[in-house]
C-alpha cells in the first residue's frame, strides 16, 4: 500500500493565478518580485493537514490563497484554544519568521485549501532589500497586534452572539485577510470550530445578526452587510440592553 505523500512532499510551483492572489507581491519592484516568486512554492492541503507545529523550527512565511485554516495551541489542562481563523488572502506568521524561533501555535487546514510558502531566507533577503515588503510586514505586524487584543476580549465574553459577531468581524479584516472581500466562504461547522460553540448555537447567532442586518446568510458562505457594527458588536450590545 503506497504512503500517503505529506503536504510538504506535494508542494509545487505556483500557477499565474495563484500569485496573482498573493497581495504583497504587488508592492515589490521588479527585481525583489523575481526573487520572491522564484522562491515561491505552493501546497494544496487537504482537511486535518498540518502546516506547523508547536514547537518545530520556522522554515516558511505561509499563506492562504484558497481555502480556510485555523490557528490554535493546546493550554495546560489539555484544551484547545483557537487564537485565529485565516481565509483567503492571509499570510501569518511574520514574527517567528523575523525572530527565527519555532511555532508557539499549530496551524490546521479546515478544509481543502491551497497554500503558499516563501522559505525564511527569502523573507529576509526581501526586508534587507524593500521597502515596500518592509511597510506590508509593518502593517501585518500592527494588525495582528490589535487582532490578538481583540481575542483576549473575546475569550472572556459570555454572550454567544457577541462571540460570533467578533470572531466574524476578526475573519472579514481587510489588511490581514484581503482575500475574503465583503463575501467569506465558511460553513456554519467552520465557524463552530473557530468560535468555540456548537453548531447549533452559531446558527442561532446567525440568525440574530441576519436580523438586525449586519450580515446576509448565502449558499456557502456570509456576506457582511456592516462591518464596523459586525466588529464592534455594536448591535449586539444595543439588542442586548434593549
Amino acid at each position: 500500500m503506497a504512503l500517503e505523500l505529506t503536504l510538504h512532499q506535494r508542494r509545487r510551483r505556483p500557477t499565474p493565478s495563484e500569485l496573482a492572489g498573493i497581495p504583497w507581491l504587488g508592492v515589490l519592484l521588479p527585481r525583489e518580485r523575481e526573487v520572491a516568486v522564484q522562491g515561491i512554492t505552493v501546497g494544496d492541503a487537504l482537511p486535518g493537514d498540518m502546516l506547523c507545529r508547536v514547537g518545530r523550527p520556522v522554515t516558511y512565511w505561509f499563506g492562504v490563497i484558497e481555502g480556510l485554516l485555523k490557528m490554535s495551541t493546546d493550554n495546560a489542562q489539555g484544551q484547545t484554544i483557537t487564537f485565529s481563523g485565516l481565509p483567503p488572502g492571509g499570510w501569518f506568521g511574520e514574527g517567528t519568521v523575523l525572530k527565527r524561533e519555532v511555532y508557539r501555535y499549530d496551524i490546521q487546514a479546515l478544509r481543502k485549501s491551497v497554500v503558499g510558502g516563501l522559505p525564511v531566507d527569502t523573507f529576509h533577503w526581501l526586508l534587507d532589500h524593500s521597502i515596500g515588503f518592509n511597510r506590508f510586514v509593518m502593517n501585518q505586524l500592527n494588525e495582528r497586534l490589535a487582532q490578538f487584543i481583540a481575542a483576549r476580549e473575546i475569550d472572556r465574553m459570555n454572550d454567544p452572539d457577541l462571540r460570533v459577531a467578533r470572531n466574524l468581524g476578526a475573519l472579514f479584516n481587510p489588511v490581514l485577510f484581503p482575500g475574503v472581500g465583503e463575501v467569506l466562504r465558511i460553513t456554519q461547522q467552520e465557524l463552530a470550530y473557530l468560535v468555540g460553540l456548537s453548531r447549533q448555537r452559531v446558527n442561532e447567532a446567525l440568525s440574530s445578526l441576519q436580523e438586525q442586518g449586519v450580515i446576509q446568510v448565502e449558499y456557502g458562505g456570509l456576506r457582511v452587510l456592516d462591518l464596523q457594527a459586525l466588529r464592534a458588536g455594536a448591535l449586539a450590545r444595543r439588542a442586548r440592553a434593549a
